[in-house]
């Protein structure tokens, strides 16, 4: 983006953060509400791409419940406890984000209790190589979709880094030991 159209994106932002601002406390001309919350729109384009890398099969509820039953199968075995904590707040992430916006979604995970771990650890490190990869891969084919939403590209490449430089590589690490 060349300079002149990130001065008028970021002066777009604090306008409608000052516009959003007056009329969510009631200043103005008397029209507004007081208290009256004032949300931004998330474009359909945009919400897909949320609730994708929420409940998609690789997003980030899937990946949860693979790491959970994986952990169910064989006890509280590294890294796989390590990364589904991980995995619980990159839920909470994208969960705030769709709130913050007003876009439901499942309360409870759809793939929990669906998924079975595989037949070993080692089979499991490769899936979670696999899992891993894949997620990284989704956040890099929706960044387009939320081009229009900073906080949104911040989330998604934070949760993409994490799936390509923590969780990959202690999956593949943990892959090489069986």
């Amino acid at each position: 983006m060349n300079e002149r159209k990130r001065t008028l994106a970021v002066g777009a932002a604090i306008a409608a953060l000052a516009v959003g601002s007056l009329l969510g406390s009631g200043a103005g001309n008397g029209w507004w509400q007081a208290g009256a919350a004032v949300r931004s729109v998330l474009s359909l384009e945009a919400q897909g791409a949320v609730l994708d890398a929420l409940v998609g099969p690789e997003g980030e509820d899937a990946a949860y419940a693979s790491y959970a039953a994986v952990i169910e199968r064989y006890g509280s075995v590294s890294p796989f406890a390590h990364i589904m904590a991980s995995e619980t707040r990159h839920i909470d992430a994208l969960k705030r984000i769709l709130d913050r916006y007003g876009v439901p979604y499942p309360e409870e995970n759809p793939y929990h209790g669906t998924l079975e771990a595989p037949k070993s650890l080692a089979d499991a490190a490769l899936a979670g190589v696999e899992a891993e990869i894949a997620n990284a891969a989704l956040y890099e084919e929706q960044l387009e979709a939320v081009a229009q939403y900073p906080a949104i590209i911040r989330v998604f490449v934070s949760l993409q880094t994490a799936s390509r430089e923590q969780h990959l590589p202690a999956f593949e690490r943990t892959a090489e030991r069986y």
